[in-house]
């Protein structure tokens, strides 16, 4: 017989799931004051790496900056927790460095755990949430599976890939959550019957094997910076790689043994319904796909400092158990392998985002949130950095405060959400550099310039943190007004070091500013010759060089931002029935009345909306003010 339910206690703010869009949501909105409640299934799983344990990569590390400058943990946490930092794309310009460091996995889920249990207005439980309560098309509560009844005014779905969990190796499958814990059941037949619209999406993870099973000496070393940049602004201390990284290779054998077992996979056999994620492949997505292809790279990671566990990152796969390690030890230097955790691939419930308003709430619900893998994403950082919107939105609705919609312009943050609640999702979404059309402006050194005064105003930033913040920003404008006035005379030294650099002497002074400009000189090479060069950190001096050399192409940009916000800032009514302005065509209304965009330039990046009936619109607003 069912237990009766019984009610315990009323929050501001509920968080569903502690995952990484579960942590950063919880801290942010009860930093911001609102008493909030974090409901996980298992304690010991807040903060999880079911997949990579890392943190950052091309695209991913705007976001984890993003995060930070915003006021998020992600990027402390990360910091603390660092086995190898690399500088992604250094051999390309500044608009796709990316950030990505080799986290221990265990101590990232401790730090996460602890910061979240010392936060004031913040309870932490473990239990399963198997119904949301509704009230007048608002949310009103939620419930246990053991029947506890919890008051909420907002709610925050932030589930991961546990919602209708269900593990796939082979033929076998089996109803599960990430690394074998429980799935979440029931919430979905809820969610569907207050009228949310699901989707069923796919993930998948490599298997785990044995150092002592490796031959790391047939094996390319990859090391890490030296000296390592940090994710968060608020970072001073110097980090320390504690371990380095190894590249392996698939083979011709390799691809023959996972095409002539292909109709065991359940992808390929029909068993998986859920839509993968198009931008990471598994093994043998990547074998069918890219078939002229005669190996594929692997990148073999330490899971952490206190386990022989290792990662191989590239070889995700659903194949069967027997099928794995046979093609595994294949690869040169893997041949005598141990597997300890077979790979498998997870199918899950996940929203259609174009449910959900830029703040991430629910059109149709009021108080109802998403955010993460919920929200059809892939991806650690994607997770947190909608995380970090829902829970400030959530506290800011709780006060009657306006929420808050970063820009594209603004932010990759910004680019995401809007790419979510405009375009939707056919497939898990992946943040990358290529999706801003903004990229020059949004790099990942000038994400504090962008968003931490933003930050301070809602309240997640310190005081003593802004301060430093703005001393930053007085030291690198003081910087680049010193070098624009300072001119350097022609001299044997500056000319040697011109002509080895392949680039024009001077017979004349020339500033300092115009030098750095040059595409073959940069901000060290000329120190010898500044003489009254202040003593600055590498960030400051990082950040005056790419202000200066792209000055032209930054300027140019902005003034693109500029005409973009004009469409922006017309706003268009949410209750606008879009069938009733003549000369819209029929694709178009249908898309803006599901969309219900929120001005112009948001109904201009809507799928099958095209110019012409962008004109039509702005002729309607026009007639219509």
């Amino acid at each position: 017989m069912e237990d009766k339910k019984y009610t315990v206690e009323d929050f501001d703010v509920v968080v569903i799931g502690g995952g990484h869009a579960g942590i950063e949501a919880a801290l942010a909105a009860a930093r911001l004051g609102a008493k909030t409640a974090l409901f996980t299934i298992v304690l010991d799983a807040i903060g999880n790496m079911p997949c990579n344990p890392s943190i950052g990569g091309t695209g991913k590390g705007h976001l984890v900056r993003e995060i930070d400058a915003l006021g998020g943990e992600m990027g402390k946490a990360a910091d603390k927790v660092c086995l190898q930092s690399r500088m992604l794309n250094r051999g390309k310009g500044p608009a796709v460095y990316s950030l990505r460091i080799q986290a221990d996995r265990r101590k990232y889920q401790e730090v996460m755990k602890k910061t979240l249990e010392d936060t004031e207005n913040l309870s932490v439980k473990q239990a399963e949430i198997v119904e949301i309560l509704f009230e007048n098309g608002a949310v009103a509560g939620v419930v246990t599976r053991l029947g506890a009844l919890y008051g909420a005014k907002t709610v925050i779905l932030a589930t991961g890939t546990y919602l209708e969990g269900k593990v796939h190796i082979g033929k076998t499958s089996y109803s599960s959550g990430p690394d074998g814990l429980a799935p979440a059941i029931g919430l979905s037949d809820c969610l569907r019957e207050a009228g949310i619209k699901l989707l069923r999406f796919k993930t998948g993870t490599p298997a785990r094997v044995h150092r002592r099973s490796i031959d790391f000496s047939e094996l390319e070393v990859q090391e890490g910076d030296n000296p390592i940049t940090p994710f968060s602004f608020e970072t001073k201390e110097p980090l320390y790689n504690k371990t380095v990284c190894h590249i392996a290779y698939t083979n011709e054998e390799t691809h023959k043994i996972i095409m002539d077992n292909l109709y065991r996979s359940p992808l390929y056999g029909g068993l998986i319904e859920g839509t993968g994620p198009r931008y990471c492949p598994s093994i043998e997505d990547k074998v069918v796909r890219f078939s002229d292809k005669k190996r594929h790279q692997v990148f073999i990671e330490p899971m952490g400092e206190n386990t022989e566990e290792m990662y191989l990152q590239g070889l995700s796969s659903s194949l069967p158990e027997d099928v794995q390690l046979k093609f595994l030890k294949t690869i040169k230097g893997l041949q005598n392998l141990e597997m300890m955790r077979v790979a498998y691939a997870i199918e899950y419930d996940c929203c259609d985002p174009l449910q959900l308003n830029a703040s991430l709430e629910f059109k149709n619900i009021s108080g109802l949130f998403g955010a993460g893998q919920f929200n059809g994403t892939s991806g650690y950082e994607e997770a947190a950095a909608q995380g970090l919107i829902a829970g400030i939105n959530a506290a800011r609705k709780i006060k009657g405060d306006a929420p808050i919609i970063l820009e594209r312009s603004s932010s990759y943050i910004g680019t995401l959400i809007d790419d979510l609640v405009t375009k939707g999702v056919e497939d898990p979404y992946r943040m990358m550099t290529s999706r801003s059309e903004y990229r020059l402006i949004l790099r990942q050194d000038n994400a504090d310039q962008r968003l931490t005064p933003l930050g301070y105003k809602i309240g997640l930033i310190s005081e003593e943190r802004y301060r430093s913040y703005l001393e930053k920003q007085k030291l690198i404008e003081e910087e680049i007004n010193r070098v624009n006035n300072t001119f350097i005379g022609p001299s044997s030294g500056i000319n040697e070091l011109l002509e080895e650099r392949e680039t024009a002497a001077i017979n004349s002074g020339v500033r300092l500013s115009e030098l750095i400009k040059r595409p073959q000189l940069d901000y060290k090479s000329l120190e010898p010759y500044d003489k009254e060069r202040p003593p600055l950190s590498d960030d400051i001096k990082e950040e005056v060089e790419i202000t200066l050399k792209y000055e032209g192409y930054i300027a140019r940009q902005k003034a693109t931002i500029n005409e973009i916000n004009r469409l922006e800032a017309k706003a268009l009514p949410p209750d606008l029935d879009y069938k009733t302005i003549k000369g819209l065509r029929l694709e178009a209304q249908e898309k803006l009345n599901k969309v219900k965009p929120l001005n112009v330039g948001q109904a201009s990046r809507i799928s099958g909306v095209n110019p012409a009936d962008i004109s039509v619109l702005l002729i309607y607003l026009e007639q219509n003010k």
